[in-house]
Order: C-alpha cells, then sequence, then structure tokens
C-alpha cells in the first residue's frame, strides 16, 4: 500500500446501497484512487439510536459492492474509535505512507462542523465531497466551506486532490441518486436487529 491513494468513506452503512457504490465508483474515478475503504462505524455519535448488528451490515455491504478496489472493513470496531478525527490519526500513524482521502457526502458537509476535531480533519487529511440531492445549497453555505474556502480545488483538477498538503478539499458535482439508508429502512425494506 505505500504509495497508495486510498479513500474512506466512513458512516453507519445502515443499510449500504447504490448510492454509496456509485460516490465509490466517482471517487476511484474522479480522484484516480487505488482503493476505497468502507468504514462501517459500530455507531454514529451524531444519532441517536443505534445501528443494526454489525456482522449484518458488513455483509449486505459486501453484496453491494463487488469491486476488488473497495475494501468493506469494521476497522473503526477493531481500532476502538468513535469519532472521524480519532480513526484518521490511527489510520495515518499505522500506515504512515498511505495517501488517504476523506470521501463524504455533501450533507456531512453542511454539518461538519459538529463533527468532535472537524478542523484538524480539514486540515490533515484532503477531503473529497459529492453532491447530494437538496443539500448543495447547504454544503457550499457551511460554516466549514467558508472557512476553508480558499483551499477548495477546482472539480477539473480533482485528481490532484490525494497529492495535496491538506487542508485541501473538492466537491464534485457527480450525476446523483436518490438511495437513502432511512428511507429504506423506512420502507421496511431493512430491520435493525
Amino acid at each position: 500500500m505505500r504509495g497508495q491513494a486510498i479513500g474512506l468513506l466512513g458512516g453507519s452503512f445502515d443499510p449500504a446501497h447504490e448510492g454509496h457504490a456509485h460516490i465509490t465508483r466517482e471517487a476511484l474515478k474522479r480522484f484516480g484512487l487505488a482503493r476505497v475503504w468502507w468504514l462501517v462505524s459500530p455507531g454514529n455519535p451524531l444519532k441517536a439510536t443505534g445501528p443494526a448488528p454489525m456482522a449484518d451490515r458488513i455483509a449486505h455491504a459486501r453484496r453491494v459492492i463487488d469491486d476488488p478496489r473497495v475494501v468493506v472493513t469494521d476497522i473503526e470496531a477493531r481500532l476502538g474509535t468513535r469519532y472521524t478525527a480519532e480513526t484518521l490519526r490511527r489510520l495515518k500513524a499505522l500506515y504512515p505512507a498511505v495517501r488517504f482521502v476523506w470521501l463524504m457526502g455533501a450533507d456531512n458537509l453542511a454539518q461538519f462542523d459538529r463533527w468532535q476535531d472537524w478542523e484538524w480533519i480539514m486540515c490533515n487529511v484532503p477531503i473529497g465531497i459529492f453532491a447530494r440531492p437538496g443539500t448543495r445549497l447547504a454544503a457550499r453555505g457551511s460554516r466549514a466551506a467558508d472557512e476553508f474556502a480558499r483551499y477548495r480545488v477546482a472539480a477539473s483538477d480533482a485528481r490532484l486532490l490525494p497529492g495535496l498538503v491538506p487542508p485541501a478539499w473538492c466537491f464534485l458535482d457527480v450525476p446523483m441518486r436518490t438511495q437513502s439508508s432511512s428511507a429504506i429502512r423506512a420502507r421496511g425494506e431493512w430491520r435493525r436487529g
């Protein structure tokens, strides 16, 4: 893995769906990543209820995306980390020669300033952000986007992102998918536990 650019897509994946697979394929292509790791989290500190069992979420995620460049992992549970910044610190220490890129949807950028140590994340890992239905304006007007506006990389230069020294972030308008884990659960297509 030495020198590889690896994208990190974190979340509860409760459940994983085609939208996750879509932005993963776009990240591999547009950012020139060698791999993407799906970091299936033990739970989201910003959500009141816990997710389905880890084994169920991982098994389902592996069915959603079948690509040798994508690794579905429970590494956060194994590391014992709860927050993204903690996970990133540990991964950077464990794999110092890897160029990590944090991947997230625009909905997360819109409330990124609520994440623990969000400024540390911005200053230590390049970030690739994908448009999500109904969140473009909120994301672009967010505190994080405003405070780090001068570090935004043009979409036309997206392939440079993994090699840039942070802070560096790139917002990509890609064809959007309307799937969401919460909508899937609301329709009764996925049950927790």
